[in-house]
């Protein structure tokens, strides 16, 4: 069973004052770590989606880089323009947001071993919060167009059909960087994070 990744990276990043794709912690930039993210933990392939100043995405090789040029409209056009993008082989994705880099592979590992076990959406949950990774099944994502527009990804259409979702445990913290102070905190913690 083909299980992709989706990464969404294309906003500007107004508050952290670039786009956080290119933000470096340690010398690597958040969208590198976010792709090895995705492949440690079992996605193939993995898609990128990006916008503002997308010329500068450093090479990834294997990671397919998609263009969305309607980026300033928000997170939910970038999610379904990835979602396009995605082979026929790919029976679900794994969605992820660039921002996030105290996510782990494990958590991506049991969103999609909660597919296998038969879950259409495995939200990853900590402290009974949901947050990323979210694995949407195929059969999903003619769904989410209604739902994933201006800066809503799919937390809306997640809400509405809560019927469909797995709540899945995970370790970690979804928090994301939006400041330079987030920045500042991750560059402290970032050799406590092993992605491998």
């Amino acid at each position: 069973m083909t299980v992709a990744g989706l990464l969404l990276a294309a906003g500007a990043g107004r508050r952290l004052g670039q786009p956080k794709a290119f933000v470096e912690c340690e010398g690597e930039p958040l969208v590198r770590r976010a792709v090895r993210l995705l492949r440690v933990g079992g996605c193939d392939p993995v898609h990128v989606v990006v916008g503002a100043d997308a010329h500068r995405l450093p090479p990834l090789p294997g990671t397919v880089a998609v263009v969305n040029p309607r980026w300033r409209d928000g997170l939910g056009g970038s999610l379904l323009r990835g979602l396009r993008s995605l082979p026929p082989a790919a029976h679900a994705v794994v969605v992820v947001l660039v921002d996030q880099p105290w996510l782990s592979p494990t958590a991506v590992r049991r969103v999609r071993q909660a597919h296998t076990a038969g879950a259409s959406v495995a939200v990853a949950t900590y402290a009974g919060q949901p947050g990323h990774p979210v694995l949407l099944s195929r059969a999903t994502w003619p769904l989410l167009a209604p739902y994933a527009t201006g800066d809503r990804g799919a937390r809306d259409f997640l809400r509405a059909r809560a019927d469909l979702v797995t709540r899945v445990p995970c370790d970690g913290s979804p928090e994301d960087l939006d400041t330079p102070a987030d920045l500042a905190r991750a560059r402290g913690t970032w050799d406590r994070d092993v992605i491998g």
